[in-house]
């Protein structure tokens, strides 16, 4: 019996699959996996939160919550990722050995429904709006147990290094 919930594993995207598209390291790399995506069009990610997370200790000491500013990168991470898989996907299109950056060029109408603390999971869904003369386009969402934690509308656009 097949489990239709199930992701389709060329669409799962490991964290060491994740290091080859993403510049960012420990402890700015904010996705720890992908578990879906459909180059062009939307993205489905993961952040594991824990206790260890170097801004635990002081925002805040009494109540550890994730900045707001963290979830919007962690976002905006997953947004680089949909459009690196986009590129990757495009017939023709060779990528080149180093990666093209994708930079954080604005975020719209940002908006925070809920904390996240340690020992949550975010759910990190992006969708591809459009791409106009260089900058792509996103609608971005955080979840953690299907209840909306954060939104917003992100800006990118990608350089070639």
């Amino acid at each position: 019996m097949n489990d239709v919930s199930a992701p389709d594993e060329d669409r799962v995207i490991d964290l060491d699959g994740i290091k080859r598209r993403l510049p960012h390291r420990y402890p700015f790399l904010l996705v720890d996996r992908v578990n879906d995506y459909t180059p062009g069009e939307q993205l489905t990610a993961i952040k594991n939160v824990t206790a260890n997370e170097p801004w635990a200790l002081g925002h805040f000491p009494n109540q550890a919550i994730m900045p707001g500013v963290l979830l919007v990168e962690s976002m905006a991470q997953a947004c680089g990722l949909l459009a690196f898989v986009t590129r990757e996907a495009e017939p023709g299109v060779e990528m080149p050995p180093e990666a093209p950056l994708f930079y954080l060029v604005g975020v719209d109408e940002a908006r925070f429904k809920r904390p996240v603390v340690p020992g949550d999971r975010v759910t990190i869904t992006v969708d591809l709006n459009r791409v106009v003369r260089g900058i792509w386009l996103f609608s971005a969402t955080a979840s953690v147990e299907g209840k909306l934690a954060a939104s917003a509308g992100i800006r990118c656009t990608m350089r070639e290094l």
